[in-house]
């Protein structure tokens, strides 16, 4: 932990000062029973990491489709954001899954655009953020998220363990995030299908695709795992899938492009 990227401290400051802000407004006990309420509803979870395999299975590359305002490297990616036409037309695209960013003060994201967007499709949504804490984690299942990113690089050990284990006893999977061979083996040891490989260095900002190509070897065959940053053509895509690297998250190639779900069919034709 004490390698953490500044802009990555900067961010797990401002969400430790985040949940402070909106417990005394909405506490675990409202979010449970808001919970509860939802069961046998149209929020029931959406079953992210069976939507994965079932595409794996059928040959084809599961794709978590990114709804992603901006970026603290990139700045503003898409305007107008519409997150239930973006959803939309991923959808129509042959998207797996959903990836919708609901950190504010740096992506511009929000807990309405995940609802928005997963009320416009049937696809299972990941909530894309932060996750630090118990009640975060609460509040995804609340808003209808499906499954929750942990960063390995954002938390301790015990830490990530407790809240995987929430999210699976909510009834969401869990995208654990790495960047590299250390982070990875810290999360084998927990019981979650989707391993997430990204590509980007965060002290650098620095994409290498070679970041998953050199973590393959020490990942079991039981687990998926999804590359995330840098894919942004055809070929990319074809390295990854003869490397049997064959779930992927895509956001900003998409956000750009006019039609999301058309660069979508494009990319993974």
């Amino acid at each position: 932990m004490s390698d953490t990227p500044t802009i990555l401290k900067k961010i797990l400051a401002r969400k430790a000062e985040e949940v402070a802000e909106r417990q005394p407004n909405v506490s675990i006990a409202d979010l449970q029973a808001k919970i509860a309420d939802q069961k046998g509803t149209a929020f029931d979870p959406r079953g992210f990491v069976q939507n994965m395999a079932k595409s794996i299975a059928a040959g084809r590359s599961a794709v978590i489709a990114e709804a992603k305002k901006q970026s603290p490297s990139k700045g503003l990616l898409r305007d107008p954001f519409i997150p239930a036409e973006i959803a939309k037309s991923y959808e129509l695209g042959g998207a797996s899954c959903l990836s919708v960013l609901t950190d504010k003060d740096y992506f511009h994201g929000s807990e309405a655009y995940l609802m928005q967007a997963r009320a416009a499709c049937s696809l299972p949504v990941i909530r894309k953020d932060f996750i630090v804490d118990p009640y975060q984690v609460y509040e995804a299942r609340a808003i209808g998220a499906d499954c929750i990113l942990l960063i390995a690089s954002a938390l301790g050990d015990q830490q990530m363990a407790d809240l995987n284990g929430l999210a699976q006893e909510l009834g969401m999977d869990v995208l654990i995030e790495v960047h590299g061979a250390e982070e990875l083996q810290r999360t084998l040891p927990l019981n979650t299908r989707l391993i997430g490989i990204n590509n980007r260095n965060l002290h650098t900002f620095e994409v290498t695709l070679n970041n998953t190509y050199d973590l393959l070897s020490s990942i079991p065959d039981d687990r998926i795992v999804v590359t995330e940053s840098g894919i942004h053509s055809v070929d990319d895509v074809a390295a990854m899938r003869a490397h049997n690297v064959h779930s992927f998250l895509v956001g900003e190639a998409f956000m750009r492009a006019a039609d999301p779900g058309e660069k979508l069919k494009e990319l993974f034709a």
